[in-house]
């Protein structure tokens, strides 16, 4: 099953019919056992990133991504920023020396949607915070409150190099499921966590927005231009609306404040649609109302790749998603090489909790099937960064960018290369998770309590 599949039936975002096939009994016993790994994990403790620090990276391939490679660099970092980088930087002596001799440099990776912090386990709904079944609230509807930094998910994600993210809501009630925030994944507070809020308004079509709208993709769209119209209305009567002298609008006050910047242009909608016609009904929403569109998961984006590359709108894709189905048939490992080869601006995504961690292995498998390997890390990097609005801070490796810095054994969208360092904002990860925590407490039965000697 595929990341997008995967979310879709713990969160909702397609086919939640799918969760109730299974016996209840199943479900309870499902849920008790991953109740019991997290009450196991939250006994382990997870070390906080350590302060920021002057560090020297030196003897690298680097990547700054905004340029070409260089061999046998430095790069230094300093106040969690990007001090220097090159061939001849001098190293202060009270910097921390790193020899990365042999050793492959990039930015740290940005999973450009995924439930990180709000979904802990899709099967126990207490530990599920991304979407809402009240009908009231749906623009309006924020992950910002529930962020959890203290998800066992964090750690084991960063250590894989994913050191900021977009986290997503799930639609619940409606077919608009309400605002996101991008996150590096560094902190224990989530004040200090969100680093852009919201980053996007979030919203389905195609057949995942058909079942919240009665079952016809037309009625979905008519939803949505409703809202548009009620915000825009809303944005130009205020006063009238606040003296009870306007029409009663489909939506709150609050969804309507919400959805305000989305009419401005100043916030993304963030659209996800996977069949070909749904794309370029989504184009035409776009061009209708001046919004700045982002495509989410478009699985067919690649038949109608020249629309989108003349329309200017990005794409977050899925690279794992080659599973056809009704609303998606013409998906391939081939779509993120054929919309870059068009011109499209493409970023990453695992639309899941659990598995962001794999990112990286979903940019080897586009790279595999065609994507040029710098294209393959423009786009969980710099790229990832433009879509969302955070380039001038992050995404390169440039003097006066936040230092998010992963330190590879060697290629990085190679199954066996390891991870050895992750900085984010100038401050070195530790490699404590839950994983490791577990495997270093059972890997020898013997010395369990009761064990037989």
């Amino acid at each position: 099953m595929n990341g997008v599949a995967r979310v879709a039936r713990s969160a909702g975002w397609r086919g939640a019919g799918s969760g109730r096939a299974r016996g209840a009994v199943s479900l309870e016993r499902e849920a008790r056992a991953a109740l019991w790994s997290v009450g196991v994990a939250l006994l382990l403790a997870v070390a906080a990133p350590a302060a920021a620090q002057t560090v020297a990276i030196v003897g690298a391939r680097v990547h700054p991504v905004s340029g070409p490679p260089l061999d046998g660099a430095t790069v230094l970092i300093r106040d969690g920023k990007i001090a220097a980088l090159g061939r001849d930087v001098i190293v202060p002596p009270d910097a921390q020396r790193i020899d990365a001799t042999g050793k492959v440099v990039t930015p740290g990776f940005l999973d450009s949607a995924t439930e990180l912090g709000v979904v802990e386990i899709g099967l126990a709904p207490g530990t599920v915070d991304a979407s809402t079944e009240d009908d009231r609230i749906t623009a309006a509807f924020t992950v910002a409150d529930a962020l959890n930094p203290q998800s066992t998910l964090i750690p084991v994600t960063r250590v894989e190099g994913i050191t900021r993210a977009v986290v997503l809501p799930a639609p619940g009630a409606s077919l608009i499921a309400g605002r996101g925030v991008l996150v590096e994944l560094g902190s224990d507070r989530a004040t200090e966590m969100i680093q852009k809020n919201p980053v996007g308004m979030f919203a389905v079509l195609g057949e995942a927005g058909a079942e919240k709208a009665g079952g016809a993709r037309g009625a979905a769209l008519l939803r949505l231009r409703e809202a548009l119209e009620d915000a825009r209305d809303f944005a130009a009567n205020r006063r009238s609306f606040e003296a009870g002298q306007r029409r009663e609008y489909a939506m709150s006050r609050l969804d309507l404040e919400a959805m305000a910047p989305v009419i401005r242009g100043e916030l993304p909608l963030a659209l996800s649609v996977d069949r070909a016609s749904d794309i370029l009904a989504a184009l035409r929403l776009a061009q209708d109302y001046g919004l700045e569109l982002i495509l989410l998961g478009a699985a067919e984006a690649w038949r109608v790749a020249g629309e989108i590359a003349r329309a200017g709108v990005p794409v977050v894709i899925n690279p794992f998603s080659n599973i056809p189905g009704f609303d998606n048939l013409g998906a391939t490992l081939e779509n993120a090489a054929r919309l870059e080869a068009a011109g499209v601006l493409v970023a990453f995504a695992t639309f899941d909790a659990h598995n962001s961690r794999k990112l990286k292995q979903g940019a080897g498998i586009a790279v595999a099937y065609g994507m040029p390997w710098e294209a393959g890390l423009r786009s969980v990097t710099l790229t990832a960064a433009r879509i969302w609005g955070i380039a001038d801070r992050y995404g390169s490796l440039e003097p006066g960018k936040d230092a998010d810095v992963v330190i590879w054994s060697g290629d990085p969208f190679e199954l066996l290369t390891r991870v050895e360092h992750v900085f984010i904002r100038g401050r070195e990860v530790p490699p404590d998770t839950r994983q490791r925590e577990l495997f270093l407490r059972y890997r020898d039965l013997r010395s369990l309590p009761g064990a037989r000697p």
